[in-house]
């Protein structure tokens, strides 16, 4: 019975442990995208969208950022948002990439 007892103790501490596991990593937030990135680097991803190579995207103007872009997942005064493109990471909202698609007004 003793056994039985302790079996059950343990079983508690685990899900509890287990339960406070989940609500801790719910919150974490997403890490800010690296230029570096290779998915960045491919789609030339830069945070400062002035920044944007002029002589290999000759199309790009100031006025396309990602936070008016179709795909920015966050709103237009967030400082960073979500985009599929970069699955779990950050863009910020000033950045810009070549797959850039102005948000339909």
């Amino acid at each position: 019975m003793t056994n039985r007892r302790i079996f059950l103790k343990n079983l508690s501490h685990i899900a509890a442990a287990s339960a406070i596991g989940i609500s801790l990593n719910a919150r974490a937030e997403p890490a800010k995208l690296d230029e570096k990135d290779p998915q960045a680097v491919g789609l030339g991803y830069v945070h400062d969208s002035s920044k944007a190579d002029k002589a290999k995207y000759p199309n790009h103007t100031a006025a396309q950022q990602c936070k008016n872009c179709q795909l920015f997942q966050g709103k237009a005064t967030d400082p960073m948002g979500g985009c599929p493109l970069f699955a779990g990471k950050l863009v910020a909202a000033g950045g810009w990439c070549s797959a850039y698609s102005k948000k339909a007004a």
